[in-house]
């Protein structure tokens, strides 16, 4: 059906719900306008309940305040003993107790009984008066100075934790006005001067509730004209509050107009509030109608947007999620089924090259190829998937046997070794593949996947272009290298418990003295011995462990070092090492820190491992060179050997790898070794033959001009104290020899 008849066919189906959507649009229209008048009432009920809380507080907090006032000068030593003087110095009171109060706390009236009740001092209106004015509020103040008295000698202290000493404080009408009068003892702060409680001189303050107090308090709490009144307003749009004494009786009323936060927003937002109502109608109205038509849009959106989250943009493949997906699917089947299911995981070789040589576009066109031939190497319904980069995976639905994922695994195999047209140039891959079989190999996604994986990693490791069926020989490898990984940590956290340091002696075939030793790593491990690094020193790479493990080796190898001071000491650096930034200042530091002359240390790097990574390693050996420190290529003749590398690199010496000293004894043997002596010495370098086992080695060597020599037939790797036991054995025995030759062996 086409776009259009599509949408002819929704019409009517627009017409029969758009009503239907007016009409719940009025109610929902009208239901919130019932409920923004019931919203309007509840909360202006809410804040008149709000105001006549803050009303209670606010008063309450001003009998409290008084009181704090009055502790400012009542609860001091000097006040209880300017109080016990007689005459009162009336000046001191005046300034401190009296009129000070006026100014500071707006007390209108102060008043101060001595012990026995009687009125000692007054003062109204900032002015000091006789005490007989206190005939005026005794009726008022004398219950509570009794009160004060009967709470000081019942608690012997402060009754308020907020207070500093206690008081007695209450609403009432002095002269026809609303008042706060309070009662505070004048006490000692520092508790040094005894008092008998509720025998001190007590101290009367009072405060009017004039317009201007209640004008403050509707500033501060938004309290609208507050004001005092002797009845309550009976105005609807007033509220008030009663002030009542302590005892309950009803002195005034604090009158204000409250805030009608709801009628307000009602006011203002109801007549906009319609009108947007009915805008919106029209607009739902408007939108419904084009409802119909964007739901096909949008599904189709929806659709593709999950095509896109489940597959590969590059490639069209399913993506790493959906694999997952279908993979438990799958698995599900095979334990329902009891059927086989074979996982593949497949990464491409030599993609790096390509897409660094010809660039990402190419790199890209490269992968979409890929992707075509493994979905035309297998059936409809198995699964290709596009993990990410250069892997893939796919899972093989109920194989008939083994044989036939075999089968499939070679198609692959030899497909992606077929040539590739890129960019109009011809580029060649291959693809190593990792195998793992359910339920043979288990019925876990994750166990399979990891299982895979390291299958993988085997077919990689062993050259690449293959396919590797996982065996639980791998996984037990796997084990091996973890638990190596994790002992060798423990090792390192206290290297001279567990790892020891070798040195294999080197000598010259001119006058058959040791001229060097080579330093060698050996792990003593509680449980297995002593391990050569062959065993772990590739696991130190993949973990990182080198960066701490070489360091230690050549700081204990410059230490022991200092003890021959004749002898040059070789030690071994991982490629991981040299490529590092730091390689060159940790050298530095070492020498620094061990005294050892730079001439005297010889760092030997792989011939392989330096070829893969020759410029940052020829940077590092450059650096080196210019300490002072020399240079060796190591097992010289077993990986890439040329004479642009020897000049490239600029070593100061090359070890001819005990292979070819094995094989001198046949005549293409001995003449590759002789061509190694001479280019070393057309180069100008240091030639040192490893591996000399027998007197015919050692022979030939000598003959034909290697400098040097290492080997079981001269010495084997031993500790450092024997070196130096050696040393000055020859140092008493000089120059003894074997056959006129060779070195005394002992």
């Amino acid at each position: 059906m086409s776009r259009r008849n599509k949408n002819v066919g929704r019409i009517p189906l627009v017409a029969n719900f758009t009503p239907a959507i007016v009409f719940a649009a009025l109610g929902i229209a009208a239901l919130i306008v019932v409920v923004l008048l019931w919203s309007d009432r509840e909360v202006d009920r809410i804040a008149r309940e709000r105001d006549r809380a803050i009303v209670a507080l606010v008063l309450e907090q001003s009998v409290e305040r008084v009181a704090h006032a009055q502790e400012s000068s009542t609860v001091w030593d000097a006040a209880v003993l300017q109080m016990r003087k007689r005459p009162l110095e009336v000046n001191w009171v005046d300034i401190n107790l009296g009129t000070w109060f006026y100014q500071y706390a707006a007390f209108d009236e102060v008043y101060i009984l001595s012990p026995s009740d009687q009125p000692i001092y007054a003062m109204r209106d900032g002015k000091r008066t006789i005490p007989e004015t206190y005939i005026a509020v005794e009726d008022i103040a004398d219950p509570l100075a009794a009160t004060l008295r009967r709470t000081e000698a019942a608690t012997g202290s402060r009754s308020n934790p907020g207070m500093l000493s206690p008081g007695s404080a209450d609403f009432a009408v002095l002269r026809g006005r609303p008042a706060i009068i309070s009662a505070k003892p004048i006490v000692s702060d520092s508790g040094t001067i005894k008092q008998q409680p509720g025998h001190e001189a007590v101290h009367i303050s009072i405060v009017f509730l004039d317009d201007n107090f209640f004008a403050r308090i509707g500033s501060q709490y938004g309290l609208a004209k507050a004001r005092y009144q002797i009845a309550p307003s009976s105005q609807p749009n007033e509220a008030s509050v009663a002030l009542s004494t302590r005892g309950g009786h009803t002195i005034g009323y604090l009158v204000w107009e409250p805030f009608a936060p709801g009628s307000q927003v009602t006011t203002v937002v109801g007549p906009v509030l319609v009108l947007v109502l009915l805008l919106s109608t029209i607009v739902i109205y408007m939108l419904a109608s084009r409802l119909a038509r964007r739901t096909a849009d949008l599904e189709e959106s929806r659709a593709q947007a999950q095509h896109q989250a489940m597959h590969d943009g590059l490639t069209g493949l399913g993506n790493r999620a959906m694999f997952e997906l279908r993979f438990e699917e799958a698995l599900h089947r095979s334990r329902r089924r009891k059927s086989l299911l074979a996982l593949l995981y497949i990464d491409l070789d030599r993609f790096k090259q390509v897409n660094d040589t010809l660039g990402h576009p190419a790199g890209d066109a490269l992968i979409r190829q890929v992707a075509r031939r493994l979905v035309a190497e297998v059936r409809g319904y198995d699964i290709v998937a596009r993990l990410g980069g250069d892997e893939f995976a796919i899972l093989i639905n109920e194989p008939e046997d083994h044989d036939a994922i075999d089968h499939i695994c070679s198609r692959i195999v030899s497909q992606l070794q077929r040539p590739f047209n890129v960019s109009g140039s011809h580029a060649y891959i291959g693809a190593s593949i990792g195998v793992a079989i359910a339920p043979e190999h288990g019925l876990d996604r994750t166990e399979l996947t990891r299982k895979a994986d390291i299958a993988l990693y085997r077919a990689k490791a062993g050259g690449r272009s293959r396919y590797v069926l996982f065996d639980p020989s791998m996984d037990e490898a796997v084990r091996a290298r973890e638990t190596t990984d994790r002992e060798l940590r423990k090792a390192l956290a206290d290297c001279d418990a567990q790892l020891r340091v070798h040195y294999q002696p080197v000598f010259s075939t001119r006058t058959c003295k040791m001229t060097g030793v080579e330093a060698l790593l050996r792990w003593e491990h509680p449980e297995n011995g002593l391990v050569t690094p062959d065993a772990f020193i590739r696991a130190a790479e993949e973990s990182g462990l080198i960066e701490v493990l070489g360091p230690w080796v050549m700081r204990r190898a410059a230490l022991d070092a200092r003890a021959w001071p004749d002898l040059r000491v070789a030690v071994n650096v991982s490629p991981v090492q040299v490529r590092d930034r730091k390689f060159v200042e940790t050298v530095r530091a070492i020498l620094a820190e061990t005294g050892l002359e730079p001439r005297r240390l010889e760092v030997e790097i792989t011939e392989t491992a330096l070829m893969e990574a020759s410029s940052e390693v020829a940077t590092s050996l450059r650096e080196l060179r210019a300490l002072g420190v020399a240079c060796a290529l190591d097992d010289f003749g077993t990986g890439y050997s040329s004479l642009s590398h020897i000049r490239d690199i600029a070593v100061d010496r090359i070890k001819i790898d005990r292979s070819f000293v094995q094989a001198v004894s046949t005549v293409p043997g001995a003449a590759l070794v002789e061509a190694i002596v001479a280019l070393a010495s057309a180069n100008g370098l240091h030639l040192t033959a490893e591996g000399v086992e027998n007197h015919e080695q050692h022979t030939f060597l000598r003959s034909v001009g290697c400098h040097e020599v290492q080997g079981y037939l001269l010495a084997r790797p031993m500790p450092a104290e024997q070196i130096t036991a050696m040393l000055n054995e020859a140092s008493k025995n000089a120059a003894r020899v074997v056959d006129g030759s060779t070195p005394h062996l002992s």
